[in-house]
């Protein structure tokens, strides 16, 4: 039985250390659902779970890329902060002048100028490194204390609010879903992509003369994807919208309200992850920046000989970075319906310990998008369950110290073994 399992899992050909975080975070999920006699392990908290690890996991899959190319960034908390600040002064004090309160246009030209004042802060930050040859750590710190500063200095401290509300769809809630059949429609498309890019992966190594993998090895992985999938919107659409809300909604756009439970469905920072993660894995895997980011990181000496050119390569990775802590920016702010100075407070270490515990390696050239993104559920999770069991706050940073030593050792460990 035991040999049988062995060449089961090894027919699969899946990374072992990511089976191992799975595993972790199983028995993370079920320890906590004892201990919280069930609570844990419902669609009220796995929604609630999903929306607050949104804004963690975006910037984690650009962490992922500095980190590869052997840089750090300790600003993206503050730089949130201050991109949050920038989008929320923009449609509350600035906009509604020109265009009235409430236009339709506000939400779309904050998030415009949102990304691009983060891309703009993000090259400004690789250029220093990469042409000036400041260490990223000396840089980024820095940014760090700047960026909390003029988050300050743009509304002298005041909290913004209330925010567009269009712009807070965004963020989650009762009203920022897609809804059950939506959720549905986007479970049968994520399906059908899924396997497609199965088919396709496999008649691209076929080409090239690669390894295959068995046939039933590919039908059983499909399946795995296809029921996580299906499962996850499943898990979503029981969770009922309460009926204040419903009413509160319903009323807002002069419908009738329904008499049947209305299930909230994904929410839209959810999807907001999910395409990040996409486009950001066809990046790593199907582009000359994702190969150069891998082999700059490999081994940089080579790169730069082999004629990549190292110093506006690390430009464009702080510059993608900061286009995706703008997006963060957006996620977190629409939460809260406002935007206060403690936005983003810490954000910066969850970042890089969802990175690191997703597997990318701190001495560069190894990292994937999918581990950042398991990285920040497991951290979230963690929070989560210790808030729900009443920990305090200075023991939860205690353990979650703790665990990111763990886990940076444990992949020293396993590389160690592997010969990685």
């Amino acid at each position: 039985m035991k040999e049988t399992l062995k060449k089961f899992v090894a027919g699969l050909e899946l990374d072992t250390r990511m089976l191992g975080m799975i595993g972790a975070l199983v028995i993370l999920w079920l320890s906590f659902n004892f201990i919280t006699d069930g609570r844990f392990i419902t669609p009220r908290n796995i929604f609630n779970l999903s929306v607050q690890t949104a804004s963690v996991a975006v910037m984690a899959t650009g962490m992922v890329f500095v980190i590869v190319t052997r840089h750090i960034d300790l600003s993206v908390g503050s730089m949130l902060g201050l991109l949050g600040m920038i989008m929320g002064a923009l449609q509350v004090h600035i906009l509604p002048q020109y265009l009235g309160l409430e236009h339709p246009l506000i939400w779309v030209i904050t998030i415009v100028i949102g990304v691009g004042a983060g891309i703009l802060i993000g090259a400004a930050q690789g250029w220093v490194i990469g042409y000036l040859a400041v260490p990223s750590f000396i840089v980024t710190l820095g940014g760090l204390l700047m960026y909390r500063g003029a988050a300050w200095w743009v509304t002298t401290g005041q909290t913004v609010a209330p925010l567009d509300s269009t712009f807070r769809l965004l963020g989650g809630g009762a009203e920022g879903t897609l809804g059950a059949d939506l959720s549905w429609l986007l479970g049968i498309v994520a399906s059908i992509a899924a396997v497609v890019m199965m088919v396709m992966s496999r008649r691209q190594k076929k080409s090239h003369g690669f390894k295959l993998k068995p046939i039933w090895a590919e039908y059983t992985l499909g399946a795995i994807a296809v029921a996580l999938i299906m499962g996850f919107v499943a898990v979503m659409n029981s969770y009922p919208v309460p009926k204040g809300a419903v009413k509160r909604i319903y009323e807002a756009r002069g419908e009738d309200i329904p008499q049947y439970a209305v299930m909230h469905g994904i929410a839209i920072p959810v999807v907001i992850v999910f395409v990040i993660a996409i486009i950001m894995t066809i990046i790593a895997r199907r582009t000359r920046f994702g190969r150069y980011i891998f082999a700059t990181g490999g081994n940089p000496e080579a790169a730069e000989l082999s004629g990549i050119d190292t110093r506006l390569l690390t430009v464009k990775v702080f510059a993608l970075m900061g286009a995706l802590t703008a997006i963060a920016a957006v996620i977190a702010s629409a939460r809260l319906g406002s935007v206060g100075n403690d936005l983003g407070t810490l954000d910066e270490l969850r970042v890089i310990a969802a990175a690191v515990i997703g597997g990318t390696a701190l001495a560069g050239g190894v990292g994937t998008i999918y581990g950042a993104l398991l990285g920040a559920l497991i951290m979230q999770s963690l929070q989560s369950g210790m808030a729900m069991v009443g920990v305090d706050a200075p023991l939860q940073s205690i353990v979650v110290g703790f665990v990111l030593v763990l886990a940076v050792y444990l992949d020293i460990a396993y590389r160690r073994r592997t010969g990685h």
